[in-house]
């Protein structure tokens, strides 16, 4: 581990925040799809543990997915894998809004949405060993290296996490941002005796885990993208 990433000042400890607040126009459909099935699909911020089987009315798999931008991707990941459950988090209400508007759209029942800051959540309403996998992908990039205590995935943050998985769990990580996938590397590297990285270093894309519009000019373009895979002891 490096300095840079391990020595992380206290006072950061408590500012991590999943999230760069944007403001965005939400289109009159979007708005309509969260006021007409919040009470299907929401799930407000409470300030204690929730059980989250009794949110989806069923005891499946449970994936926290951190930060779903658009929710493309998230909407075809619960498409692809109709036996687990996902807690989709975010604060852009466009993004929120479109989430919400594909569910009804494509008849999607395996999700529920949160519009709150991440951090928040899995310190308050999430119990220990509740979760049996963790997204985070192409969170806010912070690319540069000088950037790294602004990042979410940082040491903290993934201390935070780690109670709320279950053994066998996984912790899955993408960006196109190879400073941040160097950062993202080292620090769950730095809990060898709690996980465990499924490849040497960089994992191959998952199947359930869709090509992003976005993904795909990037790689016309040259860039690259770094995936992420551990699993809890």
């Amino acid at each position: 581990m490096t300095n840079e990433v391990e020595n992380i000042p206290a006072e950061h400890r408590r500012s991590i925040k999943s999230f760069v607040l944007r403001q965005g126009h939400m289109t009159a459909a979007q708005q309509k799809a969260i006021d007409d099935n919040w009470a299907d699909f929401g799930v407000d911020f409470v300030n204690q543990p929730i059980n989250l089987n009794d949110k989806f009315g069923r005891d499946n798999p449970k994936i926290l997915e951190i930060g779903f931008g658009m929710g493309v991707a998230t909407a075809e990941i619960a498409r692809r894998l109709p036996e687990k459950d996902f807690l989709a988090i975010d604060v852009h209400g466009p993004g929120v809004g479109n989430l919400c508007k594909l569910m009804v759209e494509q008849n999607i029942r395996n999700i529920k949405v949160m519009r709150h800051d991440a951090v928040e959540v899995v310190e308050n309403m999430l119990s220990d060993n509740s979760l049996d996998g963790i997204h985070i992908f192409f969170p806010d990039p912070w690319h540069k290296k000088r950037h790294n205590k602004r990042r979410l995935i940082q040491i903290p943050f993934v201390e935070k996490l780690l109670p709320k998985l279950k053994s066998g769990g996984y912790i899955h990580l993408a960006t196109d941002w190879e400073e941040y996938a160097i950062q993202m590397l080292e620090v769950l590297n730095h809990f060898s005796g709690s996980l465990q990285n499924t490849a040497t270093d960089y994992a191959p894309t998952p199947d359930y885990r869709p090509e992003t519009k976005f993904e795909a000019r990037g790689k016309r373009l040259g860039h690259g993208v770094w995936d992420l895979v551990f699993t809890k002891k």
